[in-house]
This record gives structure tokens, sequence and C-alpha cells, in this order.
């Protein structure tokens, strides 16, 4: 059985979590016609392996070929013209960059395991403390449910008693003229029968009058139960969720799915639609018959306005941004923009009436009513390019939402006269905009404006200033609800690292396997705050300290050096981080605590603190426990990993001294797993060394392959131990002889040997 097959088995909630996967980089419908087949491939390794990768890109457009050739026997002409769209599409986007393509893939694969994982974590109520905290979610989804029930019962018990009043008010209605025509009778009724008839009536009427108050009460304490009903949706369960989208958006837990507020948003609104309709069909009864006090004309006005209020607070706030304006081709960092580029965002309105279906024209406007235009010295000016207005229908989305998703906008920057000046006191990736989006609801007797604005958005000129803007997305969406706050940076507050250190470990756990242990965040956390914190939880650290100070001794701030090593691991050291491999972030002080009580050899990696683009040294020990001594190679940047994958340079790594046979230092990645137990599922190729060159083999082309590895040239006094030293014995050297000849070491790439 697939896991696409399982996904389309699950409820509506976790459907619309794989819904929000796919965009246009990478469509669903070649999720679905390759299902077999993408799962099938290894997409961990291509998305580190750029050959590998381009292989898959060639193997994944035959694929499509071979479905397209299935359309063409079915005489499907809408479905040749998809998958020939979808084929073009990949080609002009991923041709050049099949790695990044693999990395879409792969992540998409990762996030639907999750997905299947959440789904079965809910059925299974797993024990401890996930269950409660399960068990309290659905306590509290009861309670919501049954509020909600209990108004949607409510208003058909109130529409039984109006049906009841109208019997009511008919039957004395005829009583009455029945007796006014028999009085005008030649030959009448007598005196006492018409006292007697007068006394029914008057008991009918006091009947009446009392439905009817009885009626208007109880529409008054339904409205009541709606209001109380309505605030827990709109204050609380509506702001959880844009609380989750926001802790989303910057890497932490998936978002949970709309469906059920819309479900609960839908009944509400519905509710009151029918509410307005009994508050007329009261407004008839009393227009055939009043009196003085009659309830009806008393209280009908505060009702219909308090109904109308109601139901246009509830339609006003269901209108949301359900999926933040994003480029697809940096789904892992919604929010920043940039210009000349396109970007998505979503549009849902969670009341789904059928009559609203098509009646929604949704306009998209930039910085609207924005004060920092003028009141900002430098603030820039954007114009939208694209279809600015979309239609909200339900047939685009799988659930059937009633939904506007605009796919093509880009964002193109006014030109003033004159070139721009850097006085201003916001430096580009510090200038917060926005994105509004309104439409208008008509009905008979209803106008209601609706509007909604995206979170803050960082608008970028160019791709370099990406790490710089999403550090300005993570800041905000880290300590501000408020989406109008445009003016965050101008006095940014401090955060505390109880918050930052939480959020860092999303950056690494959104695009790996892993996030920080507490370890690794105690070392950040002495970066930031001193070697004497600790990394306290209390800690507070300032904006500039995160994002434009030089931090310690070098010339780049620390999240520019984290960015870096966030790049180098996607693209270098995925599996490795994946596998818990990389202790990465540890000081050389720790480091050395925890080496130097291990047998010679074992080593450790972590990741450079001098690198700003992000490298990867490994630390080994040697000697005796009493006097260790410590050795670090020169740091690896992408440079040297893209020529060599990181585990064949730990394989194949030496070191050397004078006329000496090198040695290969590493031995037990810490604490004690043999290198080879740690690294070997990653070599290029197997260990053992090959049989002597056949130049006449198939591929003989008359060269002798070679092999790039890194060494180390050291004195002979920094090796290991005496007889590592020449003179060898037979059997060690020819050993030695086997793994590295001598034209190998003649034209190997030395680096520098560092401590």
């Amino acid at each position: 059985m697939t896991q696409w097959y399982q996904l389309q088995q699950l409820d509506s909630k976790f459907l619309e979590q794989v819904h929000q996967l796919y965009d246009d980089s990478f469509p669903m419908e070649i999720r679905q016609y390759l299902a077999q087949w993408l799962e099938n491939q290894d997409w961990e390794h291509a998305a580190n392996n750029v050959s590998f990768a381009t292989v898959l890109f060639h193997d994944l457009l035959s694929q499509l070929d071979d479905q397209f050739s299935r359309f063409l026997i079915e005489n499907n002409f809408l479905l040749q013209h998809n998958i020939r769209k979808s084929k073009r599409n990949l080609q002009d986007n991923f041709q050049e960059d099949p790695i990044h393509m693999a990395m879409i893939i792969y992540n998409c694969l990762k996030e639907e395991r999750k997905i299947l994982n959440s789904a079965q974590l809910s059925n299974q109520m797993e024990v401890g403390s996930i269950q409660n905290t399960v068990i309290g979610m659905l306590d509290k989804q009861k309670e919501l449910d049954a509020k909600v029930k209990a108004v949607k019962n409510s208003v058909i018990d109130v529409e039984q008693d109006i049906k009841t009043l109208e019997d009511m008010q008919d039957e004395y209605d005829f009583k009455c003229k029945t007796l006014q025509n028999r009085e005008l009778e030649s030959n009448g009724v007598s005196q006492e029968e018409f006292k007697k008839e007068q006394m029914n009536l008057k008991k009918m009427f006091l009947s009446l009058d009392l439905k009817r108050k009885e009626v208007v009460n109880k529409i008054v304490q339904l409205l009541n139960t709606t209001e109380h009903t309505q605030s827990a949706l709109i204050n609380e369960e509506l702001v959880e969720w844009k609380h989750r989208q926001q802790t989303a958006c910057i890497g932490g837990p998936p978002n949970a799915c709309l469906d059920q507020l819309q479900n609960w948003f839908t009944i509400v609104a519905e509710s009151l639609q029918q509410v307005r309709q009994q508050l007329k069909k009261l407004e008839e009864l009393e227009q055939k018959f009043t009196y003085d006090p009659d309830p009806i004309t008393k209280n009908k006005q505060v009702l219909q306005d308090r109904t109308y209020s109601l139901f246009k607070q509830l339609i006003q706030s269901s209108f949301v941004v359900e999926r933040q304006p994003c480029m697809p081709t940096h789904p892992q960092r919604p929010l920043v923009l940039k210009t000349g580029v396109q970007f998505t965002v979503k549009l849902r309105l969670l009341v789904k009436l059928q009559e609203l279906n098509y009646n929604l024209k949704v306009k998209v406007l930039f910085d609207k009513d924005v004060s920092e235009k003028n009141s900002v010295k430098g603030f820039r000016k954007f114009n939208i390019l694209g279809t600015n207005t979309k239609v909200m229908n339900m047939e685009e989305s799988t659930n059937g939402s009633l939904a506007a998703e605009f796919r093509h906008l880009q964002l193109k920057e006014q030109k003033n006269a004159g070139s721009r000046t850097n006085e201003g006191p916001l430096i580009v990736t510090e200038e917060l905009h926005s994105l509004s989006f309104e439409t208008q609801l008509c009905q008979p007797g209803l106008v209601i404006d609706l509007e909604t604005t995206s979170l803050p958005i960082v608008v970028i000129s160019n791709v370099s200033q990406l790490p710089s803007g999403w550090a300005s997305i993570l800041w905000f969406n880290m300590l501000s609800t408020d989406p109008k706050s445009l003016s965050f940076f101008l006095n940014p507050p401090y955060a505390k690292w109880s918050k930052l250190s939480e959020v860092l470990s999303w950056q690494f756990s959104s695009v790996t396997k892993r996030g920080l242990n507490a370890d690794q965040l105690n070392m950040l956390g002495e970066k930031l705050l001193g070697p004497t914190s600790g990394g306290s939880h209390d800690g507070l650290i300032p904006w500039t300290r995160f994002c434009k100070e030089n931090i310690n001794d070098k010339n780049f701030p620390f999240w520019l050096w984290i960015e870096g090593i966030l790049e180098l691991i996607k693209k270098h050291l995925l599996c490795l981080w994946n596998d818990g491999c990389i202790m990465g972030f540890i000081s050389k002080e720790k480091e050395r605590a925890l080496l130097k009580d291990q047998s010679p050899g074992t080593f450790l990696l972590r990741f450079s603190e001098s690198s700003r683009e992000g490298a990867i040294t490994f630390t080994w020990v040697e000697g005796s426990q009493n006097e260790p001594q410590f050795h670090s190679v020169e740091p690896y940047t992408k440079k040297e990993l893209s020529a060599v994958t990181f585990p064949d340079i730990i394989r194949n790594y030496k070191v050397m001294a004078a006329e000496n046979i090198p040695e290969n230092p590493l031995r037990f990645l810490y604490p004690d797993i043999p290198k080879d137990n740690a690294f070997g599922k990653y070599y290029s190729r197997p260990k053992e060394a090959p049989e002597p060159m056949d130049l006449d083999g198939p591929k003989g082309n008359g060269y002798i392959k070679t092999e790039l590895i890194s060494v180390s040239e050291v004195h002979p006094s920094r090796l290991q131990s005496p007889e590592n030293l020449l003179p060898m014995s037979p059997e060690e050297f020819d050993e030695v002889s086997r793994m590295v000849g001598p034209a190998e070491i003649d034209t190997v790439m030395c680096s520098a040997y560092s401590t």
C-alpha cells in the first residue's frame, strides 16, 4: 500500500495539511500520477548528490512521458494538456538545479510521513503527557461542539415556537372575526353567550401575549448563547489558530487544519441567518395583529440590530489568510518576497454558505492605510503586478472550502526621482510591509465589507538579502502577534533565550530530521549571552546582537553564521546530521573535556566558529590519557565538500610526516563508534581496495583512476606513537601500500594542519 494511498484515507483535516504541501513548483497531480515511483526513489540521497539528482530528474521526465502516452491512448485531452504543462514547468524550474527538485520532493514525502504519524497518534491516544494534551484538546472540542449544537437546537426550538405562535394567532383572529360576524347577523347572539365568547377570546389573547413574550425571550436567550459561543470561536479558537500559523511560518509545528473551525463558524452563521428570517416572520405577525404593549413591537429593532451585529462580526472574522505569502522557490521561507519573483497567497472564508459561492470578489492591495509610508523616512513603496482580483469559490480547493488563491503576483518598487538614500532608521530587511485583501458581501438587506491582512512581509531586491530578511520574520513572529505593527523594528524588543532557543531549534528541525539538543543550545546561548551566563533561560538578547553586530571577534553576526551552517547541512551534510553523527555546536573547551578520556583516535565533528559561509571540522585525540594531544583539521567549506563528500574525506584522511607512510588517525566517532560503522553506508565506493587497474577492460581509456584525499603534513613528533614510524613490519607495510600508493601520495591536495 503506497504512502499516497494511506494519506487519501485520512480525515479531511489531515488531507488539508497534505494539500498545503503542494503548489506550482511541484504540483499534486504529479504526486498522484507517479505515487509508487516517487516513493521508491532515494530522494534523500539525491538531495545531496547532484549526479544522482540529475539522473532522477530525467527519470521523472521519462515517467511523465509514459503517463502522457497512457492519456493519449485514453484520448483524454485535458489530462494530456496538464501533464505536458507540468513537464515544461519542471524543466523550466529544475533543469539547471535538479538538487532543488530532489529537496522539494524529499521534504514533501517527509512531511507526508509526519501527517500520517499525527493521524495515527490521534487515533491511538497514546499514554502520558501526549494523551493528556490530546484529551484536553478533545474535551475543549467537545465543549465547543456542545455549545454550537446548543445554538443550532435553540434555533430549531424557536422555529417551532413561531409556528405555534402563528397557529395561535390565526385561531385568535378567526375567533374574533367569527364573533364579530355573528354579532352583526339578524338573529345575533345572546348576551350571555357573547360574554362567554369574549371571555374565551380574552384567555386566548393572554395566551397569545404570553407566547409572544416567550418567543421574544427565547430569541434573546438564543442571541446570548450565540454571542457567548461566537466569542469563544473568535477570541479564543481563531486567535489560537492564528498564533499557531505564526509559529508554523517560522518552522514550528505544522498548524492545525481549519476545517473544524469552518464547521463551527458555518453552523453559527446559518443559525443567525435563520434568526434573521424568524424576526421577519415575527414582524409579519405583528403587522397582522398588534396591541399595546406588544413585545414584538417593543423588542424587534433591538433584536434585528443585535442579530445583524453578531452576523457581521462573525463573517468579518471568518475572512482569513489561510496560507501566508510565499515564493514557491523558497517554500520554507514564507513572508520574504523578492521583487520580480512570483509569490502565492491563499484566502479563505470560514463561513461556507452555498449562496456565497462565486459571489465574493477579493482584491489585493499593498500597504493599504500604512502610516509608515509617510512617517518613516526612506520607507519604500511597491506596486503589485499580475491579476490582483480573484473570485472566491468552492471548486478550487480539494476540501470544498470557500477560498481564493493568488498564484502569480509580483512586486515592483516604485522608483522615486533621485536615488534612494540610506539615511532612514530602517535597513530594507527591517522594513515591514503588508498585503491587504478586501471584498464585500451583498445580500438582500445586508451589505458587509470584509478585510484581512497578511502577516508582515519583508521585501528584498536581491537573494543575498534573504537570510537577513528571514531573521526579521523570525524576530517579529516570535515576539509580536499584531500584524499591523509595521514599525516593530524602530524599537525591537529583546528576546528571552528560552524562546529564541526554541525558534533556533525549529530552523534545523524544519529542514532536517533533527532539531538542536540541550548541549548544542547551551553552546549557542553562551555565544549570545556570554560564557558566564550558562545559557540562562531568562537571559535577554537584543535584536542587534542576534543579527547586526559582529559576534565576538569575528566579522559577521550570529544569525548569518547559523544560516551558513544550515545551508551547509542541507546541501552537503544532511544524512550525517539526521543520523546524529555531527555534534556540531560545541566549544573547544568542552570538546577537549569530552575527548581527553577517550581512546586514541576518537574524534568528533563540529562546526567552525570562524567561517561565515559555514564549515565543518573534526578533532581527534591521541597520546595517553595522562598527556592527551588534540588535533583539529582546517575546516571544510562547501567548496571542498562539493568536490568530495564528507564521509569520503573522513575515510581517506591521512597525516604524514617526513618520509613516513601516511596514516589515518581517525578510528572512533565519539564516544566509541567505529568509524566505518558510523560512516560506511555513505562512502561513495566500498572501502576494500580495487583490483589492479585493467587497462584492457570495457572502460579502459589508457588512464589510471585517481582519487582526491585530504592529507595533513606534520612533524614526525606529532604522529601518535613511535611504532607508527618506519621501519614498519612487512604486514603493516603491505596493508598501508594497499590503501595508499606512492603516486597517490605525490598528487594529493594538502591542507594546513591546525589545532
